[in-house]
């Protein structure tokens, strides 16, 4: 497939650092082995964390919000296809690309559905069970219409695909599932340089702290885990890893309680291979955690809410625990930690979760038969999905005027 593809993005991707940064990558990967030119943007400026993106032929360029430079900028690419990086950069650059660049292929990867998290969130803050969250929010009707705008829209979890279609009424036609690509499957050499029970001591639990749910798992486990576990294990620690700890996450480290806050790390892997229960109390989100996809690479077993597992294990048995109620949090986790053949059969059920859900090869194909068959039949499937083109118009003279009074009062 000869594509030229610009991406969107409101920063660029920090996989050491990200869930999300990671996806990319891996999105980005599934463009390159179709010998894609590449072109990814950005208001943002790069950080420390960010990907070296140029060192895979990308090239990289830096955009202004509500400024007419980009409407030049994408007369000279002339983009075949052009890929926002979550609902809100569709909504600042949609109608731009709409207009200059008619004939793109527009995808959408929402990345996760950000008003059902933010739903959860505010539930979650009132002391509302997430499962009465208000879904019907002013964020939801945003997202949606620009699902509806765009030619397709990338889900990474069968969950969401589900709500869409079923409780919004959105084609399926629209929308495309793509989780957590893993490159290979893990092989038996790898499985058996993972460290095994007995030498595996202290507890875990990772995540980037700019993302909510993160902050309020470690306050649970301060508050109302840890201290029953560190009384049953006194031998073990509680480590806590992710970038971003603001202060109030800074101030919960107590060595005398054995609970550390580490920060961010670059090996991943050695603290996953020498924890023996990862903890992932999260109240609220959404999408797939990728914590846990990482926990299960490396052979460790994780204990979560309903709310963290969504969407990861599909009917599989859970390699781990998952409890809604801290009691039966802490029970789960402690025959976990206790009991090496629960804690080897959770171990075997991830890798096996990996093998049947995550690997590349099981959605490479189909995808780019997806991209193939939309962008040879893009009029067609625009007339089929003729609400898109209401909202892109309607939505176009909005923005539009509104960007370009923003463009006219800062200069």
């Amino acid at each position: 497939m000869n594509f030229n593809l610009l991406i969107i993005a409101p920063h660029f991707p920090e996989p050491s650092t990200t869930a999300a940064g990671g996806r990319m990558l891996q999105i980005i990967n599934l463009f390159l082995a179709y010998d894609c030119q590449i072109t990814f943007s950005s208001t943002a400026t790069k950080s420390v964390n960010s990907a070296n993106l140029s060192s895979l032929n990308i090239k990289e360029v830096a955009i202004k919000l509500n400024d007419s430079s980009f409407d030049t900028f994408l007369q000279e690419l002339q983009p075949n296809i052009v890929l926002f990086d979550r609902f809100i950069t569709e909504e600042q650059f949609g109608w731009r690309v709409a207009e200059t660049c008619p004939d793109a292929l527009r995808i959408l990867d929402t990345e996760d559905l950000h008003f059902l998290r933010k739903a959860r969130e505010e539930a979650y803050k009132k002391g509302v069970p997430v499962t009465k969250s208000n879904y019907y929010t002013e964020t939801a009707k945003r997202e949606l219409a620009s699902i509806y705008r765009c030619d397709v829209s990338l889900l990474i979890s069968e969950v969401e695909v589900q709500m869409l279609t079923e409780i919004f009424k959105v084609p399926s036609g629209l929308l495309f599932y793509l989780p957590f690509l893993l490159p290979s499957a893990i092989s038996e050499i790898q499985k058996k340089k993972q460290n095994n029970f007995d030498n595996r001591q202290d507890f875990i639990a990772i995540g980037n702290f700019k993302h909510a749910p993160n902050v309020a798992s470690v306050k649970i486990l301060k508050e109302h885990i840890w201290p029953a576990l560190s009384e049953k294990f006194p031998q073990a620690s509680l480590l806590i890893y992710g970038a971003y700890a603001p202060q109030q996450i800074q101030e919960m480290n107590s060595p005398n309680e054995r609970f550390f806050i580490k920060g961010w790390t670059k090996d991943l892997s050695a603290i996953m291979q020498n924890a023996r229960v990862q903890l992932a109390p999260l109240p609220f989100g959404a999408g797939l955690k990728g914590k846990l996809l990482d926990a299960m690479c490396y052979g460790l077993p994780s204990v979560t809410t309903t709310i963290g597992s969504e969407g990861m294990y599909g009917s599989n048995k859970v390699p781990g625990g998952i409890a809604d109620t801290w009691e039966q949090f802490i029970t789960v986790v402690a025959l976990l930690y206790t009991e090496k053949r629960d804690w080897l059969h959770a171990q075997q059920q991830g890798y096996a979760i990996l093998e049947t859900r995550f690997q590349k090869h099981r959605f490479a194909e189909i995808f780019s038969k997806r991209i193939l068959f939309l962008s040879e039949n893009l009029k067609t499937h625009r007339q089929h999905h003729f609400i898109g083109q209401i909202l892109q118009h309607q939505t176009l003279q909005a923005t539009k005027y509104l960007s370009k009074w923003i463009e006219a009062k800062n200069s």
